[in-house]
């Protein structure tokens, strides 16, 4: 029964390993289009969206069966629950990066207003983060997870900083409201990406020293 067991969760580990590739090529994707101003690679996006919505229901599935039919304690039974956990970070990621996406396609319509900012420097954080929490998770690497952690106060930053932008640029354009809130939501859009990063290395630390981290951020 154990060596079944530990096969199953070796199965588990790599189902949602390869959903966090998938979610990381969706976020660069969405961010390329962004940077790229295209469009139609953003549609790729939300189109390819499904895939991860499947995905996360057959792993909560499979943990599901997991907690049922085997009933495990102690450390797998961390690891199921940090997987749960995990996979809906993923799945949301994967949302957001929709969200992007979506923004991307509704200022492609529309006739574009000067910014004195862009999204480069935020999206590499970003990327990084969601990187490092995946390669923490693979690794099971707690120090790379407390450097994801504290990352997200730079993220938070740069989201405020590009706030304070928008509303400048909306006091002297008040008619261009619509487009430049949508720019405004995709910094929100990353930082929430950066936010779930984080989740996901608080898990590994979870995974690791059996510690919850949540609402012990700096």
């Amino acid at each position: 029964m154990a060596m079944r067991l530990q096969k199953e969760l070796d199965k588990l580990k790599k189902q949602i390993l390869y959903l966090g590739a998938i979610v990381e090529d969706h976020v660069d994707m969405a961010i390329k289009s962004v940077e790229k101003k295209d469009a139609a690679l953003a549609r790729q996006v939300i189109k390819a969206d499904l895939e991860v919505d499947e995905i996360e229901v057959e792993i909560e599935e499979e943990c599901l069966k997991l907690l049922a039919l085997h009933q495990p304690v102690a450390e797998d039974l961390r690891f199921i629950i940090a997987v749960i956990k995990i996979n809906h970070d993923l799945e949301r990621i994967g949302d957001e990066a929709v969200n992007i996406a979506e923004r991307m396609v509704y200022i492609s319509t529309r006739a574009p207003v000067p910014v004195s900012f862009d999204y480069k420097l935020m999206s590499e954080k970003t990327r990084a983060m969601l990187n490092s929490s995946l390669d923490a998770l693979v690794n099971m690497d707690e120090d790379l997870a407390q450097k994801v952690r504290l990352k997200d106060d730079e993220v938070d930053q740069i989201n405020r900083e590009i706030y304070d932008h928008i509303k400048q640029a909306i006091l002297k354009n008040p008619d261009k409201g619509g487009y430049l809130i949508n720019l405004f939501s995709i910094a929100r859009n990353l930082e929430r990406i950066a936010d779930h990063a984080t989740n996901i290395a608080e898990e590994v630390i979870y995974l690791v020293e059996g510690v919850i981290q949540r609402h012990k951020r700096k």
